[in-house]
């Protein structure tokens, strides 16, 4: 990436949800930016607050957010997104307004940078009279679908009956009614509510997208264009885009680095799902034998919390371990894109979160894919039916399917084609962040966009 020094300072407040999948990109963002001449300030609340350590370069502003143990251990996040707008808008503005006061002597430009999620930095911005622009952590496939949803309301698509799952959605191929992005978000009228909201406070002057605008979702993008008429800047994949750091909420277990070394190329299947998603004892006790009777070798985030109702520490079935034996290796965290990068990885189960998605799709590994809720969903039936790098896992937690799909994967002439399509698509996505390419291309218009105010 090319590095500009802006004339005056320009210094841009980066305001990231407090949830791991929607942190991670934000700090990749601000290290992206960095390196083109910016100062960069992470605005973050106490909950889940970044690690300072790792940032050296940025400076972090913490917001008292006031979040109740109810608030950040619920399982609707749809009431804790409630909450923090709620709750942050007023100590933003005061602390935002302290930091301008004490640099005031300094020619600078104050941008605000927020995930779209914590639209309460818009209200403060506009009070301010500060520009802002909207960081999408989600796709635009996922952004459309889930913009769509009132007007399905409306028209009397929504509710929908359970006969009408497997339906295709008008206006929305190739999604049925059972892959739209309210799966356990809430209410419909809620989620409805929060998307009204949401149109109503919109005055950004740009949207930052992490996708790959020319690669993956042209279509959703354009129609989104029309909708929102503000500057589109794809510049995705930001993981990819931005120098590497360590932007995880947990500790990662890096040993799983040297078994993997271990391993035969294209191997190994990685399991994760990610970092709010659970299963019970039973849908893991199925997940484990489904695995130990694939004969597959298999590297399996099991994370603290991740299994309902369980008060022991040990929650792999008895004899599992013994029936592995060195096959298997089950860690708490994962150095994720480290491990997707590894030549021994030839597979990953995941929940089909966004992140997870395009660290997938830019090492060229293909996909079981399990989504749990929002837009995961979207993401899951994109993988398997337009970009055809995944195979839906279609008949729930039972071990027969479980065997049955990770052999299709792994070892079946099928799974060979989807890693042979996964890896024509990491070619292609490499060429979008080269020069000349449309996400490098797009950076720069970023930048440029920027410094023109």
């Amino acid at each position: 990436m090319e590095t500009q020094t802006p004339n005056r300072r320009h210094r841009l407040v980066l305001v990231p949800c407090p949830l791991q999948g929607h942190i991670s990109p934000m700090l990749e963002l601000g290290t992206i930016l960095l390196s083109k001449g910016f100062s960069i300030t992470i605005a973050h609340t106490m909950f889940n607050a970044p690690n300072p350590s790792n940032h050296p370069d940025f400076s972090f502003l913490p917001i008292f957010d006031n979040l109740s143990d109810h608030d950040t251990t619920t399982t609707n996040l749809m009431a804790l997104g409630k909450a923090i707008n709620t709750n942050c808008e007023a100590p933003f503005l005061k602390c935002l307004a302290r930091m301008m006061e004490e640099n005031k002597s300094l020619d600078q430009v104050v941008w605000i940078i927020y995930d779209a999620l914590v639209y309460f930095a818009e209200a403060v911005a506009k009070s301010m009279k500060l520009p802002s622009i909207i960081l999408r952590t989600a796709g635009a496939c996922a952004v459309l679908a889930f913009d769509t949803i009132p007007w399905l309301q409306a028209e009397g698509h929504l509710p929908c009956q359970d006969s009408m799952l497997q339906d295709l959605v008008p206006s929305l191929h190739p999604l049925r009614f059972k892959d739209l992005p309210i799966s356990k978000m809430g209410s419909l009228d809620d989620i409805v509510q929060l998307i009204m909201d949401s149109r109503r406070i919109r005055s950004s002057s740009a949207i930052i997208w992490n996708t790959i605008a020319d690669l993956l979702e042209h279509s959703s993008l354009e129609q989104l264009h029309q909708c929102y008429n503000v500057p589109f800047f794809s510049i995705g994949p930001l993981h990819k885009m931005a120098p590497a750091t360590s932007t995880s909420l947990l500790i990662e277990d890096t040993d799983c680095i040297e078994w993997l070394d271990k391993q035969a190329p294209s191997s190994v299947l990685y399991i994760s799902l990610g970092s709010l998603a659970t299963v019970d004892k039973k849908e893991l006790a199925e997940m484990a034998w489904g695995l130990a009777n694939s004969g597959q070798p298999f590297l399996w985030v099991v994370r603290p919390g991740s299994v309902r109702d369980s008060e022991s520490p040990e929650v792999l079935p008895e004899g599992f371990k013994e029936k592995i034996g060195e096959r298997g290796h089950v860690v708490k965290w994962a150095p994720q894109k480290e491990v997707l990068a590894h030549g021994a990885v030839g597979g990953f189960w995941s929940h089909c979160g966004w992140n997870s998605t395009l660290e997938s799709i830019c090492e060229g590994v293909p996909l079981i894919c399990m989504p749990y809720f929002a837009d995961q969903n979207v993401n899951a039936r994109y993988l398997c039916h337009v970009w055809k790098v995944g195979l839906e896992l279609e008949h729930g937690l039972e071990r027969s399917e479980i065997e049955k799909v990770v052999k299709r994967l792994m070892t079946d002439k099928e799974g060979e084609e989807l890693r042979q399509r996964a890896g024509d698509m990491k070619e292609k996505v490499e060429l979008c962040m080269s020069e000349g390419g449309s996400s490098y291309k797009s950076l720069n218009d970023l930048a440029e966009f920027i410094l023109s105010f």
